[in-house]
């Protein structure tokens, strides 16, 4: 295993981390100082906790990491040692250092228990039903949606909300309601020719109200907190921390963004009064964050959908907001969101699922 791949340097930025959490295969970096020496460690969630309180993506790590990290020094390490204290900690990743305070090796949660032949512990479970908005005419996924609906383009030999449906599953979510539309007798059939024993309760709609309007169809059945997501998308997050989040702000709505980073490939030229130039930036790299069509609901959030009209989640979110509530966000890494929804994406999404296997 390549340490490289798990260390950044003490000096680096928010945004460097998040680059680099984004390339590796773990959500935990090794904080080196000049000499190579630990310094601490870095977790996507201190980054997200640092980003959710107003701090910048261009700020210091310093700020941030975790300057008292578990470690094992090497002369004392063994796989018994290791498993215990990755366990206790609540750890995904044990640094085992040198006299010098220099990482040798490292131990992944994962690997350790894979290669033990044990269960990894610490699995995230969710226990609110899971609403897939399936009733989409797809028109950016044409022609291939003028045979099938979007909810069944495949992904390998597997429809990709069926691909949805196991994501949420691995986190224990079974109860399933998908909002049904155009096709949606094919999507219906699929299932019931599907040997997976997931609880799915179809709700359809008499004509196409929006992103949110169909839910206005689930107050009858849904009495407490749920999750939506579109169609076409995958978020790799541990739900049952956004869960968290949801409840310790007293969110009626919690909406999942993705960090985005975008390089403009000019110089960017700022100028005041007259065209006098104030500044040039060379290729600058700007970072912010973009809605990625899966939300957390309170049931009460409902009464603000309209019956029978065309309503979206965002026109949702700015009643909620207009009428004195709470909408959060919880934000992902850039490779943790997976969008299938338009074909120049289609082929890029099947590699990334791959990386995220």
């Amino acid at each position: 295993m390549d340490i490289n791949n798990f260390t950044i340097h003490e000096y680096a930025s928010i945004k460097d981390a998040l680059k680099k959490v984004d390339l590796g295969i773990t959500k935990v970096l090794l904080v080196l100082d000049d000499n190579q020496g630990l310094k601490g460690t870095l977790t996507d969630g201190d980054v997200r906790r640092y980003l959710l309180h107003g701090n910048s993506f261009d700020n210091n790590i310093y700020e941030v990491y975790n300057k008292n990290p578990i470690t094992i020094r090497a002369k004392y390490f063994t796989v018994d040692i290791a498993k215990i204290l990755i366990v206790e900690n609540k750890i995904d990743l044990l640094p085992i250092l040198d006299d010098n305070n220099r990482v040798v090796e490292i131990i992944h949660r994962d690997k350790l228990f894979f290669e033990a032949g044990l269960a990894v512990p610490n699995t995230s479970r969710v226990h609110v039903p899971v609403v897939i908005m399936a009733g989409g005419k797809g028109t950016r996924m044409e022609p291939f949606t003028k045979i099938l609906p979007k909810p069944l383009i495949p992904i390998g030999d597997t429809p990709i909300i069926e691909v949805i449906m196991d994501e949420f599953h691995k986190q224990a979510v079974n109860k399933y309601y998908l909002t049904l539309n155009f096709r949606g007798e094919m999507i219906e059939a699929y299932f019931k020719h599907n040997d997976k024993q997931y609880d799915i309760e179809y709700v359809w709609e008499d004509n196409f109200y929006g992103t949110a309007g169909c839910l206005r169809l689930l107050m009858d059945k849904i009495s407490d907190t749920f999750i939506v997501s579109n169609c076409d998308v995958i978020v790799k997050a541990n739900y049952e921390e956004v869960l968290k989040l949801h409840k310790e702000q007293g969110a009626k709505l919690t909406v999942l963004s993705s960090i985005q980073h975008h390089k403009i490939p000019y110089g960017v030229i700022s100028y005041g009064e007259g065209g006098v130039v104030t500044e040039i930036r060379e290729k600058p790299e700007y970072s912010f964050n973009i809605n990625t069509g899966i939300y957390i609901l309170e049931r009460s959030a409902l009464d603000y959908i309209p019956e029978n009209q065309v309503f979206h989640m965002t026109d949702l979110m700015s009643a909620l907001i207009q009428n004195g509530h709470k909408v959060v966000t919880y934000p992902v890494n850039e490779n943790e969101y997976v969008d299938i929804g338009q074909w120049e994406e289609y082929k890029k999404a099947m590699e990334k699922l791959q990386l995220l296997k």
